[in-house]
């Protein structure tokens, strides 16, 4: 036993397992050949379901951001960032994560950043969205859906969206995660070239009432929330809506 040990014991090793590592349980990426995920049969079908989307310019298309010291670093660091159009100017991208949800009792609505719907987490839809990235920041933005009552979630179409600025999904590193309460990560990126579209399908959760399933769509539309709304058959009814401003 060396010194160390004889004065602290395992209390370094103890500290290390109380924290869950990401790669210890690995990763499952879900994919056109293998698109379905059951929850039901991994017991991942309690607690909070965590849905992140995380995002990053291509440094191929854009080049490193630069890094400025001072003041005006720390006003830039909050600046969105730009990546080339098809010309030569130069736009923003702001990626948004949103939830389509309908319930057995055929409530039906949205949670998303635009309008500032974040839902709920306790009481009906119980999905609820943590907040808005504009950015691309390395801890993008999560939706939270409570799997406590997945008795009375029907289906969840998970979706991402460009909410304004020149369409460009494949000028992004973007990713949706899912964070079961058991079992491994589900990663669905979105790689897929789609130059003019504006909105993706990402990936649906549905209750058949025997089982709870995760099934990857990745199915681009080039208009916004109306148009994957018909193309799900969801029934909703959708107007302009708008950010404030930063």
């Amino acid at each position: 036993m060396t010194a160390w040990e004889r004065l602290f014991g395992n209390r370094g090793r103890g500290a290390g397992w109380q924290f869950d590592s990401p790669h210890m349980s690995g990763a499952i990426e879900l994919t056109k050949r293998h698109s379905v995920y059951s929850l039901t049969k991994q017991g991942a079908v309690t607690g909070n379901l965590r849905v992140n989307l995380s995002w990053r310019m291509r440094t191929s298309d854009f080049g490193e951001r630069p890094k400025t010291a001072g003041m005006s670093g720390l006003f830039r660091k909050f600046t969105p960032e730009v990546v080339a159009a098809q010309g030569t100017a130069m736009v923003s991208v702001d990626l948004d994560l949103a939830c389509m949800y309908e319930l057995w009792d055929g409530s039906k609505g949205v949670v998303q950043p635009l309008g500032n719907i974040l839902g709920s987490i306790n009481s009906p839809p119980y999905v609820q969205l943590s907040g808005d990235d504009r950015f691309g920041s390395g801890a993008g933005e999560d939706i939270y859906i409570n799997m406590d009552h997945r008795d009375e979630i029907k289906r969840l179409l998970i979706f991402v969206y460009i909410y304004d600025g020149t369409p460009a999904f494949e000028r992004t590193h973007a990713t949706v995660t899912l964070y079961p309460g058991n079992g491994p990560r589900i990663e669905i990126p979105l790689h897929e070239r789609a130059p003019e579209a504006r909105s993706c399908a990402v990936v649906m959760i549905e209750n058949n009432k025997k089982e709870i399933v995760v099934r990857r769509e990745m199915k681009y539309v080039y208009g916004f929330q109306a148009e994957l709304d018909r193309l799900y058959g969801w029934g909703l009814q959708w107007g302009r809506g708008y950010k404030s401003k930063v």
